[in-house]
């Protein structure tokens, strides 16, 4: 039995994900023992940028925060401009977030973080052209291959995966992480 057994984890993704950004971290944080479910716009298939398909669990507007001990944000330049657009997602992250969960965000899949207002004051990364619209957001951005902030675990690119599921799969084991005061 490992360390992430009875956890929850939510991966918020659509058409036009990163696929190893979706996989890796999902065989993660799976091998781990946790159980991981994904949330789409819609429900069905959905098909990575590289071809990759993954069977869609809940539509955003089904799911609900309280069920879930973690969130996942896969990139992908499609999928991350599309994600943003969807309110029930939106809605979603923030509860998340704002819960001190444990948060994974990958290359473009922070600019749903934006979107949800909860980076102000947090230090983070993402590829590089989020810099602008994280910092515009209240964050402040490094180049590094993995970042932490309380619990929201962000790296660049699918280059910086296995450093970013070891630090993903420590941080859901961790549990919450009480946000600071402001």
């Amino acid at each position: 039995m490992s360390h992430l057994t009875g956890k929850r984890v939510a991966f918020v993704a659509t058409n036009g994900f990163e696929d190893s950004e979706l996989f890796e971290p999902w065989k993660a944080v799976t091998d781990h023992g946790a159980t991981a479910v994904l949330v789409s716009t819609e429900s069905g298939t959905i098909t990575g940028k590289n071809g990759g398909e993954a069977t869609v669990d809940l539509t955003t507007a089904e799911a609900r925060a309280d069920d879930y001990d973690a969130l996942v944000l896969p990139g992908g330049v499609v999928n991350g401009d599309k994600i943003r657009m969807d309110t029930s997602a939106v809605d979603l992250v923030r509860a998340l977030v704002t819960a001190a969960k444990p948060v994974g965000v990958i290359c473009h899949g922070g600019w749903i973080l934006t979107d949800a207002d909860v980076v102000k004051g947090r230090t983070m990364t993402s590829y590089p052209s989020l810099r602008t619209d994280l910092v515009n957001a209240g964050a402040t951005w490094v180049d590094e291959e993995v970042v932490c902030d309380q619990g929201l675990v962000s790296s660049r690119t699918p280059k910086d995966l296995p450093a970013f599921n070891d630090k993903l799969v420590e941080e859901i084991g961790e549990g919450l992480h009480p946000q600071r005061e402001s």
